[in-house]
């Protein structure tokens, strides 16, 4: 009775000893070749394509006030408007000055 008494409290003093106390470290190297897997191939990703953006070309601006074609239009017809005035002004100053002249 007294051995298995001995070897009931050997069996608990090994089962309370520390897991700590059988702590160790293990290093292991596997070469291996991987296996071929049968699986269907993945599903195409479709990116939408990124947006084009194009910098617009700088603007030259000649120096001085600048006038749209419609204004330098309006202007062209006013000059020749008063460029026929002035040469039916002048042929009628021409014809009243021969008329008080020529008779001499």
């Amino acid at each position: 009775m007294s051995r298995i008494l001995f070897a009931s409290l050997i069996g608990l003093a090994a089962l309370a000893a520390s897991t700590a106390a059988q702590a160790h470290v293990n290093l292991d190297i596997g070469i291996g070749v991987p296996a071929y897997v049968a699986a269907p191939p993945p599903a195409p990703v479709y990116y939408e394509p990124r947006p084009v953006y194009v910098a617009p070309a700088p603007v030259a601006v000649a120096p001085g006030y600048y006038e749209g074609w419609r204004a330098r239009e309006w202007q062209e017809r006013q000059w020749r408007r008063e460029q026929r005035w002035r040469e039916r002004e002048w042929h009628e100053r021409r014809r009243e000055w021969r008329r008080w002249h020529d008779d001499d």
